[in-house]
């Protein structure tokens, strides 16, 4: 999984922190990744030099989509809250003293979780992830220059929307309803990630290999 890479990433110096962001489509192996990653770095150099923080706890919540409108588009660009994301970045950048706290995304739930992950004052290396890091749009054009590397992740479309199709239906779709939510949503919001990939630094798949942005 990348692990001398990433381990070349982590600073020598104690006081510096450097932020990864991973980038891809949704069900790209992005998150199983990121969480391979850090415990990677955390048996090589010990418990709290890595954390992991998913853009997907900035998701509006449910009742926020509703009120918005935004239920249908869930997992769009508009459906986040990217100043937050942006603002917890800058944070983490800044190495403040003490933990930092930062949101996760509950699958079970389908709702975020205020404070759900820790980033301790140790930690050298953050994994972030989600969709959008390297998109252009208001807002999430300044994720970019928050992160020290951006990475691809890329993987073949017919896998992705296989897990696709078993997260909804997990989630409490019936596959009519998954398909047509995978078809009205997903794949506007992966064709609009894919079309940011040679913004990134390096395209990565979950089996391993690895190639330049195209």
């Amino acid at each position: 999984m990348y692990v001398d890479d990433v381990l070349a990433l982590v600073p020598s110096m104690p006081g510096r922190r450097v932020l990864l962001g991973l980038a891809g489509a949704p069900a790209a192996g992005k998150s199983t990744l990121a969480r391979a990653m850090v415990e990677a770095v955390d048996a090589r150099l010990g418990a709290g030099t890595a954390a992991y923080v998913p853009m997907d706890g900035f998701h509006l919540s449910n009742a926020q989509l509703d009120r918005l409108g935004l239920r249908g588009r869930k997992g769009a660009p508009e459906t986040f809250d990217v100043d937050g994301y942006v603002h917890l970045l800058r944070r983490l950048r800044s190495r403040q003293a003490g933990t930092v706290y930062a949101p996760d995304f509950d699958r079970a739930l389908d709702e975020p979780v205020a404070a759900g992950i820790s980033v301790p004052p140790q930690a050298r290396l953050v994994v972030t992830e989600g969709n959008y890091l390297a998109d252009d749009a208001a807002g999430w054009h300044e994720v970019r220059d928050l992160l020290d590397e951006l990475w691809f992740v890329e993987t073949d479309p017919a896998v992705r929307e296989e897990r696709l199709l078993a997260r909804h239906v997990t989630g409490g779709r019936t596959e009519a309803e998954a398909r047509a939510f995978i078809e009205a949503s997903e794949r506007p919001n992966a064709l609009r990630v894919e079309s940011t990939r040679s913004a990134c630094t390096r395209v990565v798949r979950p089996d391993g290999v690895s190639g330049a942005p195209r």
